[in-house]
């Protein structure tokens, strides 16, 4: 931990938890609490969205028939994304699936989507309630506490996953600091002037701040700044090298929240940012077998369903994220809450074939970031060859690097990329700042196929 962080406020030797009853609740108890929220859900879905009422019931489901787990994971339709983006270009913005009336509605936000049509998301106010006490978890199990100051580095659009992280901190009771619409430069100016101890930001976009503060002669490990909270991309938790360079570029610890807009920020971390735990508070989480759609043991890798207790507006119930993780029971610290290790591990709607072998984006990533002299500015480009998907790697290596050993970092990227995947991917690297930077999600992907054969990178 670096030495700042060190000399934190006695206030982080307080409990570890932020909820201790519900994080340590055992798990028979656990599952007993998620069937009867289960239960409520589904009768409330029924009796108020028309959406879920014509679903259950081409099911010939009704509430009442749920009485346990199993029943609910057998019986219950899936939903996917698809579904609502559909019915809500049917009949904007909502389509029929609220479940709340519409003059209770108190926020709206969208997906943020690098490509297709995003996705209405309504909250209630108790839905933003729900949603920002995710986010409690997280600061508390980071050392952030309700004295702490929160920067702001972001310009308050439609994007849900900044308003989650704002909705968090005015739950926690810290103190709230806007960027607004300032510029990066101006970002470096507030943070050295109003001296905020966490910055809120994408997580590359935190980097940016940190290296253009470090041309203009500031130097940002050496700011007020000792946590910086990430979202709205893969982050610290997803990849080490991203969390290393974080903390190297603020001599301050970073963190970010696994989630999904439209369903919460459910991912907590824990102090030892080692994976993520489910807040079991907010969801209802199971993996299935995404060819066969069959439940997958803990252990087993698979896609994550999720239910939602948080969004009384839009209700999701058995929602497909395409996610692939691997559950693992019990968490850490005397949690019980089941682990996500190694965070996402890859999708099952975004995989391409490169020279026979199935390559998943997600993993290429998490390669990267563990190859020495490689920066955490990087893009995979996607083209077709024949009937074959292509990818190659552009990125910047880390600043002071001679372009003499470009090559050789490139090569060794490949071979690091090979070992672990066993399909060979072309690597290139590129002048330090060329690529494009983001204050918002960072585009990784760049699709140069043909149109028609484009797969959804919504979450990438």
């Amino acid at each position: 931990m670096p030495a700042k962080i060190e000399t934190f406020t006695p206030a982080a030797q307080r409990s570890r938890y932020w909820n201790r009853y519900m994080e340590t609740l055992p798990r028979a108890k656990l599952d007993a609490l998620h069937l009867r929220k289960l239960q409520l859900l589904l009768r409330y879905a029924y009796e108020h969205s028309a959406f879920y009422r014509a679903t259950f019931d081409k099911a010939g489901l009704k509430p009442g028939d749920v009485r346990s787990l199993d029943d609910f994971k057998r019986k219950v339709p899936f939903t996917d994304k698809k579904d609502f983006v559909h019915l809500q270009q049917e009949r904007p913005p909502y389509g029929d699936t609220l479940a709340a009336p519409f003059e209770l509605l108190a926020h709206h936000c969208e997906t943020s989507g690098t490509t297709g049509v995003p996705l209405a998301i309504p909250y209630t106010m108790y839905d933003t309630e729900r949603y920002g006490e995710s986010w409690c978890y997280a600061f508390w199990a980071l050392g952030i506490r309700p004295e702490d100051t929160v920067y702001f580095a972001f310009n308050w659009g439609n994007f849900a996953g900044l308003w989650s992280t704002y909705w968090g901190v005015r739950r926690f009771g810290a103190r709230v600091i806007s960027g607004g619409g300032a510029d990066t430069k101006g970002h470096i100016a507030n943070i050295l002037r109003m001296k905020p101890t966490v910055l809120c930001a994408t997580p590359t976009y935190a980097l940016r701040i940190a290296h253009a503060a470090k041309e203009m002669g500031h130097d940002m490990r050496a700011s007020s700044v000792k946590f910086v909270v990430g979202g709205g991309e893969p982050g610290p938790f997803a990849l080490p090298a991203l969390r290393q360079a974080l903390d190297d570029a603020w001599d301050a610890r970073s963190c970010d929240q696994m989630g999904i807009a439209e369903i919460d920020a459910f991912g907590v971390g824990d102090a030892g940012r080692n994976g993520v735990l489910v807040n079991e508070m907010n969801v209802f989480c199971w993996s299935i077998d995404p060819d066969t759609m069959r439940e997958v043991p803990d252990g087993e890798v698979g896609e994550n369903i999720v239910t939602s207790y948080v969004n009384s507006a839009q209700p999701l119930i058995n929602y497909r994220t395409h996610d692939l993780v691997r559950r693992i029971p019990g968490g850490a610290d005397g949690r019980t809450w089941t682990r996500f290790e190694g965070v996402i591990l890859g999708r099952t709607d975004f995989m391409i074939t490169v020279r026979g072998t199935n390559v998943y984006p997600t993993a290429v990533e998490n390669l990267i970031g563990e190859v020495k002299g490689v920066s955490s500015h990087y893009q995979m480009i996607l083209s077709k060859e024949g009937p074959l998907d292509q990818m190659e790697i552009e990125f910047e290596p880390v600043k002071g690097i001679g372009e003499a050993a470009w090559p050789a970092l490139a090569e060794a990227l490949a071979r690091h990329i090979h070992a672990a995947l066993k399909v060979r991917i072309d690597c290139r690297a590129v002048p330090v700042e060329s690529l494009p930077r983001y204050e918002l999600k960072t585009k990784r992907i760049v699709d140069k196929r043909p149109k028609e054969l484009r797969r959804a990178l919504d979450r990438f």
